[in-house]
């Protein structure tokens, strides 16, 4: 595949670097380059040379999201600027690799699959079923349902790192179940996808391995960083967030089914594997 013609939008994001080593050749843009939320700059970029648009941009602070400011930022981003790139990928006969979220289910159906009824719970969760519902609209796409993403930049492995690195004890929920998703994996299946041309559509898209709640991920944070000593306190999600106003609601189930990726014939890793891995490349 002519990674030239491939268009990366969100290229400071985690996902965005990680699809630059990749995509070596690529064109990758941030916001401050090209702001997608912005109907005239994204009619008058030239699109004539890109074949692909992999959209890694995305608001994804979903608290700040239920704020007056943030609900206007969430749907500007994850919908208004799909609405713009569909736009673009239906006038140049475009393919478009667009990245979702678990939080467009609330949780309660075990597994999630790919053809499963949309029902968010925040505004957040909202504005990227939005998206999706623009992104399906094309005849070439695929649409990418992530889970607890983890790269280059602030992240939860990163935070529990610090914590570990000041000898802290943390209270973590362990009611919230699903895999961590990094941005080495991710990128792999977006190559897989386009590189053996799979059938177009919807896959959930996240490591493998078993499924943990964020209290067992921080378990293994310690134990692989060499901090076993340190002890994990359970909470529940209703505790921990008990008397803290505008937090958005949070699926309690994030158990994607990988079943349709693996028919392409790609080969997911372990996301304990894969944490191993990175804990050993940021020590």
């Amino acid at each position: 595949m002519d990674n030239k013609a491939v268009f990366i939008t969100g290229a400071n994001g985690q996902l965005g670097r990680a699809l630059q080593r990749v995509f070596p050749n690529a064109t990758a843009l941030s916001r401050q380059d090209l702001d997608i939320t912005n109907k005239t700059a994204v009619d008058s970029f030239d699109w004539q040379h890109e074949s692909i648009i992999i959209n890694a941009a995305a608001w994804t602070n979903v608290d700040a999201a239920e704020t007056e400011e943030g609900r206007v930022a969430s749907w500007k981003v994850n919908a208004s600027a799909v609405s713009n790139l569909t736009r673009v990928c239906r006038k140049y006969d475009m393919t478009m690799v667009h990245i979702s979220s678990d939080y467009v289910f609330d949780g309660t159906k075990k597994p999630h699959t790919e053809d499963e009824p949309l029902s968010p719970l925040s505004v957040y969760g909202q504005s990227k079923a939005a998206g999706d519902l623009l992104v399906e609209q094309l005849d070439r796409f695929y649409l990418l349902r992530s889970t607890w993403v983890i790269g280059e930049g602030k992240n939860f492995v990163r935070t529990m790192l610090g914590l570990a690195e000041k000898n802290i004890s943390p209270t973590v929920v362990n009611d919230q179940i699903g895999r961590l998703t990094f941005t080495s994996e991710l990128v792999r299946i977006i190559d897989h996808l386009l590189s053996t041309k799979a059938p177009f559509g919807t896959y959930n898209t996240t490591n493998d391995g078993p499924l943990a709640s964020w209290a067992d991920i921080t378990r293994k944070i310690f134990e692989l960083s060499n901090h076993k000593d340190l002890i994990v306190s359970n909470t529940t999600t209703a505790e921990y967030f008990a008397n803290k106003p505008g937090v958005a609601p949070r699926p309690l189930n994030s158990d994607m089914s990988l079943d349709k990726l693996h028919s392409t014939g790609f080969q997911s890793r372990n996301w304990e594997e894969d944490l191993r891995q990175y804990i050993l490349n940021n020590a």
